[in-house]
């Protein structure tokens, strides 16, 4: 199974539910063996370790909510299929509110 570190960078609205912290860091574990774990394992290990971030990133479909964008690699999430966006070694998800 191949896993990465990935980091979290969260606007300040979003701090307060991990004790004021600009960064989280979790682990991402891929669902087979042979690919690269993605934002949705990422995500669900950042429910594990700070659920109470969690449920202000993801609706309760699991789908990312509506009024947050999260960067990865430079790019929206939403253009490499949102939850299923392959996430690369030590990857940084930049998370931010979402723009009208």
């Amino acid at each position: 199974m191949m896993v990465t570190m990935v980091v979290f960078v969260l606007p300040v609205m979003l701090r307060r539910w991990v004790s004021g912290r600009a960064e989280v860091k979790v682990f991402a574990v891929a669902a087979e063996r042979g690919s690269a774990p993605t934002l949705g394992s990422a995500l669900d290990m950042l429910r594990r370790t700070h659920p109470l971030l969690e449920e202000r990133l993801r609706d309760e479909y699991g789908r990312i909510r509506r009024h947050i964008s999260m960067i990865v690699c430079g790019e929206n999430a939403t253009g490499f299929g949102d939850l299923d966006c392959a996430l690369p070694p030590g990857a940084e998800v930049y998370v931010t509110p979402a723009l009208a």
